[in-house]
């Protein structure tokens, strides 16, 4: 393939379709289950219970310190199946290019997305490849399905939380929001910060042999914050956050001091937030601690018998109320 850049000749069914295809998503991507020539493919699953889910990304640079859009959507879309208790097994793409994208960025992109999926042992199976007319996209835009195995009568969600039970985040919150920030340079601001964007299969295999372990997500976009509201909303009861408990870099504290964020709500992209009864909340954190992705995770709220919305405890002592989200602080940001 001679081209750059991607053209309208590229998602026309024909020639450049097909060497683009070969050339660049079937050469990184190859696998035992991807067959190009074919429109489905034959999946094996093992014995348990089918998890299916889907996502899209459109963030924006493609390309942030700690990843780029290719290794952000295997490890959302994996993650989104990890904190369901689920092994992830195979992923979907649907890849959606707009005309004048480099090729050398593209190659960068779906190499970065190969390694994510070969690192966790995930096949991508299948997908489609559309390009848009200048002007119509960000660049590129990725759908993907993810499909896993979750063992049977494992039951993890927000109507098993009770009051009495502990919240633990795996680690620091906001390092995705700040990073993507960073790399658009829209404040003249530099730094080293690098996404937390990564696998939280490690966790979440740790968290399963917690028997008090009630629900666990990935705080993806809202962060925190929504997370917590989202419990408070669905269970029906308070929640009540430790504010000096929280892990936030100092860098990214920082970063929203001076151009008026909240960490709460940035976007994290390998972390989990999890619900434990009182008497598992130490032994989930010392599993979670002993592991290099949760090196850093901490005992940060807990559940009440209360009116269902968040309290903050203040490093003064004070409470104050944590607000909903209503806009988003940082667009385009997975």
């Amino acid at each position: 393939m001679q081209d750059s850049h991607i053209s309208l000749a590229h998602g026309n069914g024909g020639r450049y379709m097909r060497e683009l295809i070969e050339e660049v998503f079937a050469r990184h991507l190859a696998n035992p289950g991807l067959d190009t020539r074919c429109d489905a493919v034959p999946l094996t699953l093992t014995q348990g219970e089918v998890m299916f889910t889907t996502d899209g990304f459109t963030v924006q640079p493609l390309e942030f310190p700690g990843g780029n859009i290719g290794s952000l959507a295997v490890h959302g879309t994996i993650n989104d199946l990890a904190v369901a208790g689920a092994e992830p097994l195979y992923l979907s793409l649907n890849v959606f290019i707009e005309e004048g994208l480099e090729i050398t960025r593209l190659e960068r992109i779906v190499a970065a997305l190969a390694e994510a999926a070969r690192s966790v042992g995930v096949h991508v199976v299948a997908g489609d490849t559309k390009v848009l007319r200048r002007g119509e996209g960000g660049g590129l835009y990725l759908a993907t399905t993810g499909v896993g195995v979750r063992a049977q009568g494992l039951r993890l969600g927000m109507e098993h939380i009770r009051a009495g039970d502990r919240i633990v985040v795996s680690g620091p919150v906001g390092d995705h929001g700040i990073a993507v920030l960073l790399a658009r340079e829209q404040f003249g601001l530099r730094g080293d910060l690098v996404s937390d964007a990564g696998s939280v299969l490690p966790l979440t295999r740790a968290a399963l042999g917690c028997d008090g372990l009630r629900f666990m997500r990935d705080p993806t976009r809202g962060g925190l914050a929504t997370v917590c509201h989202e419990l408070a909303q669905q269970s029906g009861l308070g929640v009540r956050l430790e504010q000096p408990c929280i892990p936030v870099r100092d860098a990214v504290q920082s970063v929203c001091d001076m151009l008026g964020y909240d960490p709460l709500y940035l976007a994290c992209e390998g972390r989990v937030v999890a619900v434990v009864s009182a008497a598992q909340a130490q032994e989930l954190l010392a599993r979670w601690q002993s592991l290099p992705e949760g090196a850093q995770a901490a005992i940060i709220g807990a559940i009440e018998a209360r009116r269902p919305q968040v309290l903050m405890v203040t490093e003064l002592g004070g409470e104050r109320v944590l607000d909903e989200l209503e806009d988003d602080p940082l667009p385009r940001i997975c």
